[in-house]
This record gives structure tokens, C-alpha cells and sequence, in this order.
């Protein structure tokens, strides 16, 4: 019996029949491919069982699962906010409307994570955490590289450099010898001595030259790079300085911090009773910001506001872990 197609299906193999003829390929053995191919099913899109196979605790203890998944999580979230910067950076012709509709989408993914922290601080064992963290060394979250991009996609590297060196270095300085001063290196010395720690030894040994050749691709992508193209009007508009406070608090206060408040609860006993973190970082002084005094966008704070830095965050994380 033959059935006439509808004039919606007529519409749409009209514009098969274009799109396929534009790239010299014939539409009849694309839509009998088509005929062949199985439903799209949701375990399959998502690839939902190699997604739940890749968690492989160290040991047998139970909360180990917690910890892996978590820090899973929050690489995927750190994947979404790395799309939304590869569009900032990769559009020519970006308006003012539509960084703020991104920039707000990575804080939104920032919210989320740090509201969910407690999954961290209070979701676990602590006598769980100290025996299984054992089996994790030298491996630390210091080691993330999709944090480091997040980092060298927000701003200029020159903020990112450590404030020591870099006033060594003067303002003359080239992009590689600000990468050498990289801040995040100090975090990963030994406490007593200043070495680098194995943890810091393995991430530069796999992401130096990675993270190097990102730096100088998004050394004219960052946001902050993006945003000093935007027409000056458009550089005051209270919308995007709101979201740029917020992405700059988001990842260098309230993200630190709830690694440091975490750090309290499992790592310091008492205030003379410190344990050293498996991959052998200075946390102490590497997670409070009012130490690091990290800040994306140092133009659009008060003066008043750069020397506070982070400071009421320590001390509430100070006073709850007491």
C-alpha cells in the first residue's frame, strides 16, 4: 500500500536533499544507513556503564568511593566551565550581553560545586579518611589541569604569577618566564625545606609543556582580555563587573576555602598536631587566600577590598572547625 509522506516529512527530506548535495554526498544511502541504526537509548548516550566503572577505591574501605566520585564530579563540572571559556575566547565578536550570560554560567557551576563541598568537609569518616589516604600518596588535588586552565583562562598570566617574583621580574618580563613563576608552584614544596614535592615533580613532568602551550593560546582568549576589547561602556556595565566579582571569588575564595576548611577537619588535630596532606602540599599556606592573595581582576576591586582579601571567609572556616 503506498502512503503519501506528509508535508512535514517532505519538508524536512527537502532539506536533507540540500544539505547533502551542497557536500556531493547522496541522501539515499544516508537515510538507508539511517534505516540500520538502533534507537539512541539513554545508557548509551551518557555510556552510563563506563561511567559507573571507573571508580577503583585503593583499598576496601568504604568511604574511598565517596572521595574518588566527588573528585570526579568536580572534574566534570571544571569540563563545563572549560567549554564556556573556549566560546568566550573563540568568539571575535563577542557582545557584553553574552559574556555575562557566560561568565555567569561558569559561576553557577562554581556555586554548585562549592555548596556541595559538605559532600567533602562532613560527608565522610575522618578516621575512613586518615587510613585510606595512605594508599593515595603521592597523588593530590593540587595535580587537577583543568583547574590550572581555568586559572590561565581567566585572566592575564601576569596575575597569576607569584607576587615575589614577579616584582623581581619587572613588568618587562616574557610570558614564559612569568609561567616559570607560576604561583601555583610554592604550593607544593615541602613546608620545611622549600623542595619541590613528588606530587609537584609527577604534574610538571605531564602538563609543563601542555599547560605552556595553553597559556600562550589564551593569552589574548581570557576573559580578562576579552572583556578590555569590549567598548568601554560596555567594560562598566554593573552586570558583567557583578559576575567578574563573583567568577573572581568564586574560584579564588570560596573554592580554596572549602579545601582548607575541609584540611581543618581531617588534617588538624589540634593546633600544635598538623598531618601533612598525601601529596606533601604546604596547605596551610597554599589554600588560605588572605596568604595567596590571588585575584583575577585587581582593577575592579577597592583598594580596601584587595587588603581584605579572603580574611572573613579564614576566620569563619577558622572558628567552625574549632
Amino acid at each position: 500500500m503506498n502512503q503519501e509522506f506528509s508535508p512535514e516529512v517532505l519538508k524536512q527530506l527537502k532539506r536533507l536533499q540540500e544539505k547533502y548535495t551542497a557536500d556531493g554526498q547522496d541522501l539515499a544511502g544516508y537515510l538507508e544507513g539511517l534505516y540500520h541504526t538502533q534507537y539512541l537509548n539513554y545508557w548509551d548516550y551518557i555510556h552510563l556503564d563506563t561511567l559507573l566503572s571507573l571508580q577503583n577505591p585503593k583499598s576496601d574501605i568504604p568511604d574511598e568511593k565517596i572521595f574518588i566520585m566527588y573528585h570526579q564530579i568536580t572534574e566534570l563540572y571544571f569540563k563545563l566551565c572549560l567549554n564556556e571559556y573556549e566560546q568566550i575566547g573563540n568568539n571575535q565578536n563577542i557582545t557584553v550581553d553574552e559574556l555575562i550570560m557566560r561568565v555567569n554560567r561558569v559561576n553557577r557551576y562554581f556555586d554548585a560545586l562549592t555548596s556541595s563541598f559538605d559532600v567533602m568537609v562532613e560527608g565522610m569518616s575522618r578516621e575512613q579518611f586518615l587510613t585510606f589516604r595512605m594508599a593515595l600518596m603521592p597523588a593530590s588535588g593540587f595535580q587537577s589541569v583543568q583547574y590550572r586552565m581555568i586559572e590561565l583562562a581567566s585572566t592575564s598570566l601576569y596575575n597569576l604569577s607569584d607576587k615575589a617574583k614577579r616584582a623581581a621580574l619587572g613588568l618587562n618580563s616574557t610570558h614564559d618566564e612569568m609561567m616559570g613563576c607560576i604561583y601555583w608552584k610554592a604550593g607544593a614544596t615541602m613546608a620545611e625545606t622549600g623542595v619541590k614535592t613528588l606530587t609537584l615533580l609527577q604534574f610538571e613532568e605531564k602538563y609543563t609543556d601542555f599547560l605552556i602551550k595553553f597559556s600562550h593560546e589564551y593569552k589574548d582568549k581570557n576573559v580578562w582580555a576579552v572583556y578590555k576589547r569590549l567598548p568601554e561602556e560596555d567594560q562598566k556595565n554593573p552586570k558583567l563587573i557583578k559576575q567578574l566579582k563573583a567568577l573572581d571569588s568564586n574560584v579564588n575564595v570560596n573554592w580554596p576555602l572549602m579545601h582548607y576548611k575541609s584540611a581543618v577537619r581531617y588534617l588538624k588535630t589540634d593546633p600544635s598536631n598538623v598531618i601533612a596532606a598525601t601529596g606533601g602540599t604546604n596547605w596551610q599556606k597554599y589554600l588560605p587566600p588572605r596568604f595567596q592573595k590571588r585575584i583575577f581582576y585587581p582593577e575592579i576591586w577597592t583598594e580596601e577590598e584587595i587588603e581584605n582579601w579572603g580574611m572573613g571567609w579564614v576566620e569563619s572556616v577558622l572558628s567552625e572547625a574549632k
